[in-house]
């Protein structure tokens, strides 16, 4: 029997679904009466006994023991003899600690695969094919070496931790480009390393780290966003869409949410803590502590109990100030960036800056004043949308919900 899979750290894979059904297959001769048997997977390594219908959704959320290749546990004999062509190893070869999590990074963009139903049957993802092929594409840099026999990088992790230092240091588009060609010349002969900045900004975008160009009149008059995407002249003040050559006088940069609110839920990380104000919060009368303690937060619960039922509906604060990117002060230019803050967390999380959440970053030279809302429409439309529900999963519950 082929037990790579066992090895393989994309669990959203056909290979690794697979490899776990014939495992459930192998088991069930071995059941007790009850149908109870031990769960090897990462988080009970074979310690705890379970039913083997969540044994197997087990596996698929928490992945299969690397190092349990011989199943002795389950009834199989000491020695068995595992067929050439079926290698086994602990890691791939270009796997590492960072790799792995990268993995989880990966695994939380791309949503779990699965749900159990009452039967306990799983259920495959509903995801377009075309997303699932970018993530099958992701998890394909993941697991490739940056070049042949490279043990400390995978051709993913290693462009993340290129663009890091490029945003760190500061890094002009030119010199970073710069950089990739002397690297692709300098690494081994059929690297993987990127030869240009399109082509590392494509691969992070669809990890979930892309925004959206939207142009602005010149004045503030509108953005240049759906009905108006093709506009050449502002139907209000009749000034042109661009200073020369489809170069635009304004450009705002538009962060969408709804994939990153997915992703709080589908994270065995932050998907507990998203329940905290409603199930772990501390009320006491006349205290104010957390927001979901005024009277604003209990007015618009009344006001949406269906809404307010499920602890897992989001509540955001929206906050938004100017500064100026530029090191020199003397430089007359302010930047609007604009933050969600997600209220579900506790507050120790809520105001920890990796949980803030950029939607907008409005460009100056100078503050949007009361043309504030103009900036505002993508951010209101896609709410409107959430308002209304979106599909996600509940890696707590195991279970999908609308969001």
């Amino acid at each position: 029997m082929d037990r790579s899979w066992i090895s393989n750290p994309d669990r959203l894979s056909a290979k690794y679904e697979k490899g776990v059904g014939d495992f459930v297959t192998f088991v069930r001769g071995s059941l007790d009466v009850q149908g109870l048997t031990k769960c090897p997977c990462n988080r009970c390594m074979n310690r705890e006994v379970h039913h083997i219908d969540s044994v197997r959704y087990h596996l698929l959320i928490y992945g299969f023991l690397k190092d349990y290749i011989h199943w002795t546990e389950h009834g199989e004999q000491s020695n068995p003899q595992v067929p050439l062509g079926s290698p086994i190893q602990d890691t791939p070869p270009c796997m590492n600690e960072q790799d792995e999590e990268m993995s989880e990074v990966l695994r939380d963009a791309a949503g779990h695969a699965y749900d159990i139903g009452s039967s306990s049957d799983l259920l495959s993802d509903i995801r377009p094919p075309a997303e699932q092929a970018r993530y099958d594409k992701l998890f394909e840099e993941l697991h490739n070496p940056l070049y042949d026999d490279c043990m400390k990088f995978s051709a993913l992790t290693f462009i993340v931790k290129l663009m890091n230092v490029k945003v760190l240091y500061k890094w002009s588009d030119q010199s970073f480009v710069a950089l990739l060609k002397l690297l692709h010349e300098a690494l081994p002969v059929g690297n993987r390393c990127p030869r240009t900045y399109y082509e590392t900004r494509k691969l992070l975008c669809d990890v979930g780290l892309g925004y959206e160009h939207i142009d602005v009149c010149k004045h503030d008059c509108i953005l240049f966003y759906n009905e108006h995407k093709d506009d050449d002249v502002c139907p209000i003040c009749g000034v042109s869409r661009y200073v020369r050559k489809k170069i635009p006088h304004k450009r705002l940069r538009y962060f969408p949410i709804t994939p990153r609110l997915k992703r709080l839920y589908s994270s065995k990380h932050t998907t507990r803590a998203m329940r905290w104000y409603k199930e772990q919060r501390l009320e006491e009368d006349g205290k104010l502590r957390h927001p979901a303690d005024g009277e604003a937060w209990k007015k618009f619960d009344s006001l949406y109990p269906e809404f307010a039922g499920d602890p897992r509906s989001v509540r955001m604060g929206l906050a938004s100030d100017g500064f100026n990117p530029f090191s020199h002060m003397s430089t007359s230019y302010s930047m609007w960036p604009v933050i969600l803050i997600p209220y579900n967390l506790p507050p120790w999380l809520t105001m920890h800056r990796s949980n803030y959440l950029l939607s907008l970053l409005i460009p100056g030279p100078k503050s949007p004043g009361k043309d504030f809302d103009v900036f505002l429409r993508p951010l209101i439309e896609e709410l409107k949308v959430l308002w209304d529900g979106v599909q996600s999963f509940d890696s707590y519950q195991h279970a999908r919900f609308i969001l």
